[in-house]
């Protein structure tokens, strides 16, 4: 089901496909969805919802998984990750794309008056408390308390899968 409120505004050039899980996919008063936003209902049936005067820009690719709610007056910029699911990947001896998905930590989670920079990912158990900045570039994947500053960090070679 998508709820789009009469004043919100998507582009025409946004793909946003509707649940067939019965996930909710809702857009808040006098918030916004961008060209190229791609909003794909996948690896779980949680929630998409979108609070009051948010914006997402261009190119932003967000999936449903296990929910990913964003509160009023946050500000996404271009070219972000919304993933909040896992593969499972334990089982050597099958394709991952066989093994399903790992349990959720949580889904996504953004306060309001948030404001995350460019080229971002927010993965599966995030929480940005309220009046969060998140620098472009970051990876997200636990809580940032509220009024911080956070430049993320690089990513890591954990382990090698054999």
């Amino acid at each position: 089901m998508i709820d789009i409120h009469p004043t919100a505004r998507i582009s025409h050039l946004a793909d946003i496909e509707d649940s067939i899980r019965g996930s909710r996919i809702v857009l808040g008063a006098h918030s916004a969805i961008d060209s190229f936003v791609k909003v794909k209902p996948a690896g779980g049936s949680g929630d998409l919802v979108i609070g009051e005067h948010s914006i997402v820009n261009a190119g932003c690719v967000l999936y449903t998984g296990n929910g990913i709610c964003i509160g009023s007056h946050v500000a996404i910029a271009a070219n972000c990750t919304f993933a909040p699911v896992n593969h499972a990947y334990s089982d050597r001896h099958r394709l991952i794309r066989e093994q399903g998905f790992l349990p959720s930590k949580g889904g996504i989670v953004i306060e309001d008056d948030v404001w995350i920079g460019a080229n971002c990912a927010l993965l599966d158990g995030a929480l940005l408390r309220r009046g969060c900045v998140v620098g472009a570039g970051s990876v997200v994947r636990g809580e940032l308390t509220a009024y911080t500053v956070y430049a993320g960090t690089p990513l890591r070679v954990v382990g090698r899968r054999q």
